[in-house]
């Protein structure tokens, strides 16, 4: 059962609208609070809001059935603080315990005495990644609205840039992530077997740690700096790839008795079970020999993977290389996230870049994207030269009155510098504020390394850590707009004239 909010409030809960917040501190909490009743307040954006919620969480079930579970209202403010704060599900769980003005904006009375389930950690995941990535984009969009509602919708001017999010992955290697594969490729078959009563997988143990020390044998001989260390590498590797051949046959041997086992007659749990479990094992199987077959090619033949062929992690596949040759990073294993900030603050648009493509690709959509959904306010926008072609350049000029993307090479940069107008060279001069904007979402909102799973987590991630910026930013709008000067709306951005 589900609902916008709160049925039933008990004498000692608080109107949300009127719930007080101690703004005299700097903790970012403080700001997304006060956002997030401004939206309350907003009833016609709060139902808005709450409505494309209750389509992902009711999507395949009735609201109006099943035992109580967490309102609309609540997911929403959970989803907003967790990575608007960069919290880990252990520290949101705990704030909503024990935080007491974060407990009266969810609704709950100062009287109730919790159930120990009622927040718990797995509990407040599951309700948070029912949310998809493609709502978390359009409520975003109804947050950017109202705080340039706020600023009585201005023209808006724009700057864009990518970065890399890090996906929770080790350090890349044939050895190391063939290893993975092995390691759950052994552990789903013996449970097959345990299940089904099968034979032939009672030393997975004894595989685990053969498996350990083969790798170890190839760390040691990647190490040598002496001459005939090639040799020495694929010497070591030739018993690791060995034995992963033998394991994977007699996986997929596995797989064609336990195949026709389901065929058969089986109790319904046990059914349930085994196909989970076989999934999931053709799951890692084919990047087990994906990679299998990789790391042959490339140590016993010597040939060169592409970078889009490579399977970095048999966990989080979608991970890609990307070699940005920034100082301390020059390579980095993760995703590319490009975001479009506005002079007041907000990220107007944001988006998952694919796999291979590069800033060039990206930019004129996104900013065609980003125009619409501000229904074409946005007049000058602003690029790094990693986005310029000359196609690039003429598409904008038609997006935008006058977009600023400098050229490549000394010449053509010189010749654009000697023609360019005032408005261009202060887009120009403005357009580094968005490595700021780059730094706010990394280092406070979670985006330097992203600790949710698979391609779609990512997304969600992603559009989770925006939401918390926007809302910071609202509310940091919405104190200044009060008049309140304290340090929960302290900011260095310019305003621009």
């Amino acid at each position: 059962m589900r609902s916008p909010f709160p049925t039933q409030p008990t004498l000692d809960t608080l109107d949300i609208a009127h719930v007080p917040i101690n703004t005299s501190g700097r903790d970012p909490i403080i700001p997304i609070l006060v956002a997030l009743q401004q939206l309350y307040r907003d009833s016609t954006r709060c139902d808005q809001i709450l409505t494309l919620i209750a389509g992902d969480v009711n999507a395949t079930t009735h609201s109006d059935h099943g035992r109580p579970g967490l309102t609309y209202w609540q997911i929403l403010v959970l989803a907003a603080v967790r990575l608007g704060c960069n919290f880990d599900y252990d520290h949101l769980q705990q704030l909503a315990q024990e935080h007491r003005t974060l407990r009266r904006l969810l609704g709950v009375g100062s009287w109730d005495d919790d159930d120990p389930d009622l927040w718990d950690w797995r509990r407040l995941r599951d309700n948070l990644c029912k949310i998809r990535p493609e709502t978390l984009e359009q409520i975003n969009a109804v947050v950017v609205a109202a705080g340039h509602d706020l600023q009585g919708r201005p023209a808006l001017e724009t700057r864009g840039d990518s970065f890399v999010c890090e996906t929770n992955i080790h350090y890349p290697t044939d050895a190391s992530v063939l290893r993975d594969g092995l390691r759950k490729i052994l552990t789903l078959a013996a449970a097959l077997a345990v299940v089904l009563g099968l034979p032939g997988w009672r030393q997975v143990a004894h595989l685990q740690r053969t498996l350990k020390r083969l790798v170890r044998d190839i760390g040691r001989a990647c190490k040598s700096k002496q001459k005939g260390a090639a040799q020495r590498r694929r010497r070591a590797y030739q018993p690791f790839l060995k034995r992963a051949r033998k394991i994977l046959k007699r996986a997929r041997a596995l797989e064609s008795v336990v195949r026709r086992r389901l065929a058969g007659e089986l109790p319904v749990d046990v059914r349930l079970q085994c196909e989970a479990d076989l999934a999931e094992l053709c799951h890692f199987l084919a990047l087990a020999e994906t990679v299998a077959e990789q790391a042959r090619r490339r140590v016993v033949f010597g040939e060169k993977i592409p970078s889009l062929e490579k399977i970095l992690s048999v966990f989080e596949p979608h991970t890609e290389v990307i070699c940005k040759g920034k100082v301390g990073a020059p390579v980095q294993f993760g995703r590319q996230v490009l975001v479009l900030e506005d002079q007041f603050g907000y990220i107007v648009h944001y988006e998952l870049m694919g796999r291979g493509q590069q800033d060039k690709d990206v930019g004129v959509p996104a900013l065609q994207r980003a125009q619409t959904k501000v229904a074409g306010r946005i007049v000058g926008a602003s690029f790094d030269r990693g986005f310029h072609t000359p196609k690039n350049q003429k598409e904008m000029a038609e997006v935008v009155v006058e977009p600023c993307v400098p050229k490549r090479g000394p010449k053509q940069a010189a010749e654009q510098e000697a023609t360019a107008t005032a408005g261009f060279r202060q887009r120009r001069q403005r357009h580094g504020g968005i490595e700021s904007a780059i730094h706010a979402l990394q280092a406070g909102n979670g985006l330097e390394r992203c600790r949710d799973h698979s391609e779609r987590g990512l997304a969600r991630y992603v559009g989770l850590a925006v939401l918390g910026r926007n809302l910071q930013v609202l509310g940091q709008a919405v104190l200044r707009q009060a008049g309140d000067r304290g340090p929960a709306t302290a900011t260095r951005r310019q305003k621009v004239a």
